[in-house]
């Protein structure tokens, strides 16, 4: 074990043959959920197209990731980087939706540095459930107002794990105050929203903005153009949302 993971003080590090291990079979998995989203997934799986769209968003996700505001409590306020994944899912469905945030999951675990953590619950917590979490956005695909609603559910829901990841193994580091004011049971709450719930409102106001939200339809109906959705379609579930 001590090969892939090391542990010291109740923290466990992974070496470079553990990072080089978990890249892998990440990747591996990625390909197979891709493999059986193509069988399974008949609305809109993987196509040339999609795939390409995909790994746009995925990069504009991660760039965008690092154009950031702290706050002043912690967390940060990126440059719509959320977006860009529950994009992917409003666009083709839960499939390609799930897959593109999972592989996100893995970029923000090694943005992170990614060789310290407390177990595989928090790492899980705080990176692959929290981020894959956007993928939920795809739930809402062809519905009305698919993309606004679809964003802010899976934005929640990310926010929800980090908040339980929080509760569990991040509670030490908090600030005084919140304990001299009684708020100790809000804090992890507090923290993980405040800055989730920045970017979504100010994302929520971007697209929704009539030039952009035109823009937005535009996109959508030359990434789909090429699927089982007609045109007509298209434009109807974008003017919609």
């Amino acid at each position: 074990m001590s090969f892939f993971i090391t542990a010291s003080d109740g923290a466990y590090a992974l070496t470079k043959a553990g990072m080089i291990s978990i890249i892998i079979l990440i990747v591996v998995a990625i390909v197979v959920a891709a493999i059986i989203a193509g069988y399974k997934q008949q609305t809109s799986g993987f196509t040339t197209k999609s795939l390409a769209v995909a790994g746009i968003s995925l990069a504009l996700a991660f760039v965008t990731s690092f154009i950031k505001f702290e706050l002043p409590m912690g967390g940060s306020v990126t440059l719509f980087s959320m977006f860009f994944i529950c994009y992917v899912g409003y666009l083709y469905g839960s499939a390609v939706g799930f897959i593109t945030a999972f592989a996100y999951s893995l970029l923000a675990f090694i943005q992170s540095g990614s060789t310290y953590f407390l177990s595989p619950f928090q790492t899980c917590c705080d990176y692959f459930f929290a981020f894959t979490a956007l993928g939920l956005a795809g739930l809402w695909f062809k519905k009305k107002h698919g993309l606004v609603i679809g964003y802010i559910v899976a934005v929640l829901v990310r926010g929800l794990f980090h908040t339980i990841g929080g509760y569990i193994y991040w509670m030490d580091y908090m600030p005084d105050w919140f304990r001299e004011h009684h708020l100790a049971s809000f804090y992890s709450i507090i923290y993980n929203y405040s800055y989730i719930l920045a970017e979504m409102a100010i994302t929520l106001i971007v697209i929704n903005i009539p030039a952009v939200k035109k823009a937005l339809m535009k996109i959508a109906q030359e990434a789909t153009s090429d699927s089982k959705l007609s045109v007509h379609s298209t434009q109807k579930t974008a003017s919609e949302s």
